[in-house]
């Protein structure tokens, strides 16, 4: 026992020397990791200032500028084991890393792919920021490109973290890529009105929007669309400016279909609203009908008919 006391002894005494030892290398190394990370961070955001003034792309100089910072961090860890007498740990950690990769790429396969999905859609991507997209049931705008996930900022106010995986394979659509969408509705006017006067009537509202857009490439114009129950339905087709798509667009939308309803009666044109016939059938000849003013009623029927 006493043998035994005396080795543990020994070897505790043996650590701590070579731990003091260290203690130098060990104090660089971590002073090493603290200016390591700071320099990182520098050169991070002087790559992503750099970036973002050639490109004029503020999600891919923010992806690469984040890459590029955490890339240094690893590469001043590294240094720093070396520094400390820990080369061992340092390779044992790459050697580790590589044999690894298999493993955790099944592991951690939905983080790869989103990983590998966001470095491609770093360098191309079917919006920028601030374009108003629709991605699977999630529309909003575009607010930020992470490693992970594509940050949206919904209409009405939600956040919105769509896996870049997601982004890469579904379909994407942006409505402001070029700053315009047409926008259509259905208004009906009465049987007996004017069709030609009616759709000429749309034009000149249309035409006294300031937001709406007409120009060769871009065609407002009215079709009869269908002839329904009580009314012949006439579908309006404008285009309109999407840069600013909630406001804009929408606004807009609402004025236009506000100035065509008002535009059509004030020059005489009808618009029904549904006609309803009620049939009776069996030896039925009528039924109880209750007409209420004020407090006043009325109950109108067959001869056969109870009050």
């Amino acid at each position: 026992m006493q043998y035994d006391t005396k080795t543990v002894t020994e070897s505790f005494i043996n650590f701590y020397n070579n731990f003091i030892d260290q203690l130098p290398g060990i104090g660089v190394g971590v002073l090493i990791v603290v200016l390591g990370s700071l320099i990182a961070g520098w050169i991070g955001q002087f790559a992503r200032r750099r970036i973002s003034d050639r490109t004029h792309d503020p999600l891919m100089s923010k992806f690469l500028g984040q890459a590029i910072k955490y890339v240094l961090i690893i590469f001043a860890i590294m240094i720093a084991l070396r520094s400390a007498g820990l080369g061992g740990i340092a390779t044992a950690i790459l050697t580790a890393a590589g044999a690894s990769a298999l493993v955790l790429g099944f592991a951690f396969k939905d983080i790869g792919e989103n990983f590998i999905a966001g470095v491609i859609l770093a360098f191309n991507r079917p919006f920028d920021v601030n374009d108003t997209v629709e991605i699977g049931d999630n529309f909003g705008k575009v607010k930020n490109l992470e490693f992970r996930y594509t940050k949206l900022k919904t209409f009405d106010g939600k956040d919105v973290y769509i896996p870049n995986s997601d982004v890469l394979t579904k379909p994407v659509t942006n409505y402001t890529e070029d700053g315009f969408y047409r926008w259509n509705f259905i208004i009906g006017i009465a049987y007996e009105d004017n069709i030609e006067g009616a759709k000429q009537t749309i034009m000149n509202a249309l035409k006294k929007e300031p937001n709406v857009i007409e120009d060769p490439e871009h065609v407002n114009f009215v079709i009869e669309d269908e002839l329904a129950t009580s009314t012949v339905n006439l579908k309006v087709y404008f285009w309109v400016d999407t840069t600013d798509f909630r406001r804009m667009a929408l606004i807009t939308k609402g004025n236009v279909v506000r100035n065509i309803k008002e535009a059509l009666e004030d020059n005489g044109y009808y618009l029904p609203a549904d006609i309803q016939e009620i049939k009776l059938y069996g030896g039925e000849k009528g039924f109880p009908v209750r007409l209420e003013k004020s407090e006043t009623s009325v109950t109108q029927g067959s001869k056969d008919s109870e009050p």
